[in-house]
């Protein structure tokens, strides 16, 4: 089979992958610092009022994010990104504690493969929740995938630039307080086509739900 030249579509996505990776998950949703303990000390400085409510400690089910590279079954990644390495590359953080992602991409022959896994450990379970309702506002069109976290949100769009089509598949999870966020995505270079939905959608389904298992994991 004679070379061709790669698509723009293609060289764009075989660019730096923490440029990409940073792209698709947004760092901006950071843990949630608990605020001090409010001043209950009376005026005159006496001793603080015994009726005043106890701060209460945030139970945290999930301390740090796990390896996020380790995350998935070596066969799941052959499966779902044909010829790409399977020990992935993880990217940059600024604290591996709270945000890890790792990326696997591969063209293999014609086809092409993009697959993400990202963590977010958040402080409170509620700083978590409403992280993921952000992140679900944001990618409407898709919906709830039963059975997966404490709640999980699946959504496929496909886009075409230059004449070819890329297909995209999204899910998103809270489980406590951590978020999890899956993109997989696939292109066809020689038909210019992209493949279906429902492959994108259990592929990415199948990634999310291995990715959730390994919070379990992590120390």
């Amino acid at each position: 089979m004679r070379s061709l030249p790669l698509p723009l579509a293609l060289t764009a996505r075989l660019a730096p992958v923490a440029v990409l990776a940073t792209a698709g998950w947004v760092l901006s949703s950071g843990p949630d610092t608990p605020s001090a303990a409010e001043d209950r000390t009376p005026p005159d400085g006496g001793a603080p009022s015994a009726s005043a409510p106890a701060t209460q400690a945030v139970t945290k089910t999930y301390a740090s994010a796990p390896e996020p590279c380790e995350s998935l079954a070596e066969k799941t990644v052959g499966s779902l990104v044909p010829g790409a390495e399977t020990a992935g590359k993880e990217i940059p953080s600024t604290d591996k504690k709270v945000r890890r992602t790792c990326s696997w991409n591969a063209l293999k022959g014609y086809d092409y493969r993009w697959l993400d896994v990202s963590y977010e450990v958040m402080a409170s379970d509620e700083a978590a929740q409403k992280s993921y309702r952000e992140r679900v506002a944001d990618r409407s069109g898709g919906g709830d995938v039963p059975g997966l976290g404490d709640a999980a949100y699946s959504v496929v769009n496909l886009t075409t630039e230059d004449k070819q089509q890329t297909r995209e598949g999204t899910v998103v999870v809270r489980a406590a307080n951590a978020v999890v966020m899956i993109t997989y995505n696939g292109s066809d270079f020689e038909s210019r086509k992209a493949p279906g939905t429902e492959e994108i959608n259990k592929g990415a389904i199948k990634a999310a739900k291995e990715a959730v298992a390994a919070l379990g994991d992590a120390g």
